[in-house]
């Protein structure tokens, strides 16, 4: 991996470099977890920003699978990018392809605007019940693979808010 992917303890909304993934529900109007804990940090100007793109192209919402950028209104980064991970449905419905999808399509996001850092929650895992260690495999898998084609970002970061979920990474590298 070279040094490209680390794993850090704590809250994402204290990440500083060029951008976080918000693992948002479609709706993008904030929500619980990590998704109302990055609005609620941004302050208003992210909402309204995703009520924009609401009541523009996403009028139905952020599909599973997607991501979309933002500005990052107070948080210290230059975007939130915002993707909608898949509710673990026992995953014989395509959960693992939607989840790494997710990671790829905000990688790409990532990769166009130039950005050199990246942070990522563990999407899918809070209230939309994947499993913490399949997640955290599809994680590893779509940004190794992601990384080994591109050179941009340069780093990557997977921010767990405890360190028992961070271990759960750290025994599969």
């Amino acid at each position: 991996m070279g040094g490209r992917i680390e794993v850090a303890v704590g809250s994402i909304t204290e990440f500083r470099g060029d951008a976080i993934v918000n693992a948002a529900n479609s709706g993008l109007l904030g929500g619980g977890g990590v998704d109302g804990a990055i609005h609620a940090a941004a302050g208003p100007e992210l909402l309204a920003e995703c009520r924009r793109l609401r009541e523009g192209p996403l009028r139905d919402g952020l599909p599973v699978g997607k991501a979309v950028a933002t500005g990052a209104g107070r948080l210290p980064v230059k975007a939130v990018i915002h993707t909608v991970g898949p509710v673990w449905s026992g995953g014989g419905r395509g959960e693992a392809d939607l989840l790494a999808s997710c990671y790829t399509e905000c990688l790409s996001l990532a990769r166009d605007r130039g950005y050199r850092t990246i942070a990522f929650p563990a999407v899918s895992t809070g209230v939309y019940g994947y499993p913490k260690d399949r997640a955290a495999r599809v994680a590893l898998e779509s940004i190794v693979g992601f990384l080994s084609a591109w050179d941009l970002p340069e780093r990557v970061t997977l921010v767990f808010y405890t360190d028992g979920d961070a271990g759960i990474l750290n025994g599969l590298r």
